[in-house]
C-alpha cells in the first residue's frame, strides 16, 4: 500500500463508528475522506459480489440472497454520509467531487445489477421458491431482488447492457448539474433591497432574518430575501410593497431557464429512451409499475378526478380576493390578498401567529410531546454527540420501557450551501441481521434568526416540522431483519404517507395548547383563535390543490414522453400541458416550475409527485381512524407503530394497510379534507 493511500487511522468512514447507535464521527470527518471512502467502498462490494457470483457451490438463499445483504458494509457507510451531506451543506469541497461521485456511484450500481452470474444465482432461487421453505419475509426479500435486477436491466442482451449504462451515466451527470444549477439559481436570484421601507409588513423578526442574511452574504446594511425552493414564497404573504412583491416571485419563477430548460429536456428524453430498453412505454409507466398505483392509468385517474373541482375552489377563491383587492389579482398578489381575507373573515391573521410558534417550544411540547402521547417515546438532547455542522442537534430516542431506540439529528436552519425544501435522511440502517440501529436526520430550511433572536414559525413550517418527523418515526420504528426493507425502503407513492399522517397530531386542541404560546408572555394561544384556525385554513384549498397538482400534472407529462419524442421549448411545453390539463390559471403557478423541479429532475421523484396526493388519501382515511373514538390513542398508536411503521418494505405496504385499518382505503376523507367534495361552503 502506497503512503497516500487512505487508512483506518487517517479516514473515520474506512472503520466502524464507536460512537452511539453508529453515529458517523462527524467531529473527524473531513470533505476529503468522502471521496477515497466511498472508492474503497465500491473497491470492496465488487470483490464482495464476485465472490457470491463464482461461488461454486449451489445458489442458496445464504449465499446468494443472504450473502448480498452482507456485502457492501463500508460503501453503505460512506454514502450514507455522503448523500445527506451532498444536500445539506454542500460545500466547494464536496461541490469539486459531486459530479465524480454520481457517475461511479451509477457505474457501480450497473457493474452490481447487469452481472449477469449474479442474476442467473438469484434467478434460480426464484424460480424455485415456493420449494426453498423460507419465511415471509426471506420470500419478500428474494422476489424484491429479482424484480429488482429485472428493472435494473439484467436480461437485456449486452448491447442493451451496454446502451443502459451509457444512458445511467448521462442521466446521472444531467442530474447532478440541474440540482447545482437551482443552487445557484437560488443564490443568485436572492432579492436584495437597500430600503427599508421595502420590507414594510414584515414581521420585525424576519426583517432582522433578511438583514443577517444580506450581511452574511456580504451586503452588510441590506436586506435579502433568499428564495425557497418552491415558487411562492412566505414573504408575498406580508410584504406591503406590491412592486417588491412582484420582483419577489418573479425572481423564484424564472430561476434556471437558461441552464434548466435544456438538461430538462434532456433528462426526460434519455428517461424515456431507458424505459423502452427496459420494455417500457414511458418512464412513467416504468416508475409506476414498481409502486402501490401499478397502472399509469390509476394515476392519470386519479388526478383528473382532483383537477375540476379543484379548479372551481380556486375561482371562488379569487372572486373572494377580488372583491376584497377592488379588482383582480395577480400571481404576486394572492398570498397578500389571502392573508387580509383570512384575517377579516376569521379575525385570524397568520403573521401575528408566528409569536406563539416558536421553534424550540413546536419542536418539544408539540412534535415531541405528541410522538410520546401516541408511541410512548421520549427524546433527550445529547450536546455531546457531534453533527455535521454547528446547527446540528442530536437526540436520543427512548422507547416507553426506556431501551434505547436510536438517534434523530435535526438541522432547521437555511443556509446557502443547502439544497431547498425539507427532507429525512437516514445516516444508518436498522437491521436484525447486521445488529444495525437507525439514526435519521430532518433537515429544514427555516430561515436562521439574528443572533439573540428567536425562530418563528408560520403554520405551514410547523406543518412540515410535524411532517418530517413522521418521516424520522419511519425510520426509527424500523424493525426489519434485512437492511434492504429498513425505515422508508417502501413505494415512492407510499412513502409520504406515515409523514402526511403524523401531520394531524400540529391541530389536536391537546397539543396545540401545549406549544402554541407566545415565545415572549407565554400565554397561549387564544381559544377562539383555535376554534378559528381550522376555518380559515379551508380558505385556500383551492389555491394549495391547483398549485400542488400542476407541479404532478408537469411531472407526470414530462416522464410520459414515450422514447424519441421531442418536447421542444420546456417552457412551451410546460405551457401546452397546464393549458390541457385545465390548469393554466396565471394567478396560481405550479408549486414547482420545470427549471427548479429538483424533486423530480434531481431526486428520485421522476413520475412520483403525484405521491403525496396519493398517500393523502390514505392519509385523510386513517387519520380518521386515528380519531375515531373507538381507539384509545397510545392503543391506535402501538397498532399503527407495529403493523405499518416497523414494516417498512419487508410486507407489501397495501396489505400492511389492509390490516392495520381493517379495510380498504377510501377517497371521500381527502375530498372532504381539501373542499373538494362539492358540499356547500367548500370554498370557506
Amino acid at each position: 500500500m502506497t503512503t497516500n493511500q487512505p487508512t483506518t487511522a487517517t479516514n473515520p468512514l474506512l472503520r466502524e463508528s464507536t460512537l452511539p447507535y453508529g453515529l458517523p464521527p462527524f467531529a473527524e470527518i473531513r470533505e476529503e475522506h468522502y471521496l477515497p471512502a466511498i472508492e474503497r467502498g465500491i473497491s470492496e462490494h465488487l470483490a464482495e459480489v464476485a465472490a457470491i457470483a463464482e461461488n461454486p457451490e449451489p445458489p442458496g438463499f445464504a449465499n446468494t440472497v443472504e450473502a448480498l445483504e452482507r456485502a457492501g458494509a463500508l460503501l453503505l457507510r460512506a454514502t450514507l454520509a455522503y448523500s445527506n451531506q451532498e444536500g445539506a451543506h454542500l460545500t466547494p469541497e464536496l461541490r469539486a467531487i459531486q459530479t465524480r461521485v454520481s457517475a461511479i456511484l451509477a457505474e457501480h450500481s450497473d457493474a452490481v445489477h447487469l452481472d449477469t452470474r449474479l442474476y442467473a444465482r438469484v434467478k434460480a432461487l426464484y424460480d424455485v421458491r415456493a420449494g426453498l421453505g423460507l419465511d415471509a419475509e426471506s420470500l419478500r426479500l428474494l422476489e424484491r431482488r429479482r424484480t429488482e435486477f429485472r428493472r435494473a436491466g439484467a436480461e437485456l442482451d449486452e448491447a442493451g447492457r451496454e446502451r443502459l449504462r451509457e444512458l445511467n451515466a448521462e442521466i446521472a451527470a444531467a442530474s447532478t448539474a440541474f440540482g447545482q444549477n437551482v443552487l445557484d439559481a437560488g443564490t443568485a436570484g436572492a432579492l436584495l433591497l437597500d430600503d427599508p421601507a421595502q420590507l414594510s409588513g414584515l414581521a420585525p423578526d424576519a426583517v432582522a432574518a433578511a438583514a443577517e442574511a444580506a450581511r452574511e452574504a456580504g451586503h452588510a446594511g441590506a436586506w435579502l430575501l433568499p428564495l425557497r425552493n418552491f415558487s411562492n414564497q412566505f414573504e408575498l404573504a406580508d410584504l406591503d410593497d406590491r412592486e417588491v412583491r412582484r420582483r419577489l416571485l418573479a425572481a423564484s419563477l424564472d430561476r434556471a431557464q437558461d441552464t434548466n430548460g435544456p438538461l430538462a429536456v434532456t433528462l426526460a428524453t434519455l428517461r424515456a429512451e431507458r424505459a423502452a430498453l427496459l420494455g417500457y412505454p414511458s418512464h412513467a409507466a416504468y416508475a409506476v409499475a414498481d409502486s402501490t398505483a401499478r397502472t399509469p392509468e390509476a394515476v392519470t385517474a386519479l388526478l383528473a378526478r382532483l383537477v375540476p373541482p379543484a379548479v372551481v375552489n380556486a375561482r371562488r377563491e379569487a372572486d373572494a380576493l377580488a372583491a376584497a383587492a377592488g379588482g383582480p389579482v395577480e400571481a404576486w398578489d394572492w398570498a397578500y390578498w389571502s392573508r387580509k381575507v383570512r384575517k377579516e373573515r376569521y379575525q385570524v391573521d397568520q403573521a401575528a401567529l408566528r409569536p406563539y410558534f416558536e421553534l424550540d417550544q413546536v419542536l418539544r411540547e408539540g412534535v415531541f410531546h405528541a410522538a410520546r402521547e401516541v408511541y410512548g417515546i421520549t427524546l433527550t438532547e445529547r450536546p455531546d454527540l457531534p453533527g455535521y455542522h454547528p446547527d446540528v442537534r442530536v437526540f436520543e430516542v427512548f422507547d416507553a420501557d426506556g431501551s434505547g431506540v436510536g438517534l434523530f439529528l435535526a438541522d432547521f436552519f437555511a443556509r446557502p450551501t443547502k439544497r431547498g425544501g425539507a427532507w429525512m435522511n437516514p445516516l444508518t440502517v436498522q437491521s436484525e441481521l447486521l445488529g444495525g440501529r437507525p439514526v435519521v436526520v430532518n433537515n429544514h430550511n427555516i430561515a436562521k434568526p439574528a443572533p439573540g433572536e428567536p425562530a418563528l414559525l408560520t403554520s405551514s413550517q410547523v406543518d412540515t416540522l410535524f411532517h418530517e418527523f413522521g418521516h424520522a418515526l419511519h425510520g426509527l420504528f424500523s424493525a426489519v431483519r434485512y437492511p434492504y426493507f429498513s425505515g422508508t425502503r417502501v413505494p415512492r407513492d407510499f412513502v409520504e404517507f406515515p409523514s402526511q399522517v403524523n401531520e394531524v397530531w400540529a391541530t389536536r386542541p391537546d397539543i396545540l395548547a401545549r406549544y402554541a404560546r407566545h415565545h415572549r408572555t407565554g400565554e397561549p394561544l387564544p381559544a377562539e383563535t383555535v376554534a378559528r384556525l381550522a376555518e380559515a385554513e379551508r380558505f385556500g384549498q383551492g389555491f394549495a390543490t391547483v398549485e400542488y397538482l400542476a407541479a404532478a400534472v408537469l411531472d407526470w407529462a414530462w416522464h410520459s414522453l414515450p422514447a424519441g419524442t421531442d418536447p421542444g421549448d420546456p417552457l412551451a411545453f410546460e405551457a401546452r400541458v397546464l393549458r390541457e390539463a385545465g390548469l393554466d390559471l396565471p394567478a396560481i403557478p405550479p408549486r414547482y416550475r420545470t427549471t427548479y423541479f429538483s424533486h423530480v429532475f434531481q431526486s428520485d421523484y421522476s413520475a412520483g409527485y403525484y405521491s403525496y396526493i396519493w398517500s393523502e388519501v390514505l392519509d385523510a382515511d386513517t387519520v380518521e381512524w386515528f380519531l375515531d373514538r373507538g381507539h384509545a390513542l397510545r392503543a391506535a398508536g402501538d397498532l399503527f407503530r407495529a403493523g405499518l411503521l416497523s414494516r417498512g418494505g419487508s410486507t407489501d405496504p397495501m396489505e400492511a394497510y389492509r390490516s392495520v385499518l381493517g379495510r380498504e382505503p377510501r377517497v371521500e376523507p381527502l375530498l372532504a379534507r381539501r373542499g373538494l367534495d362539492g358540499k356547500e361552503g367548500g370554498e370557506s
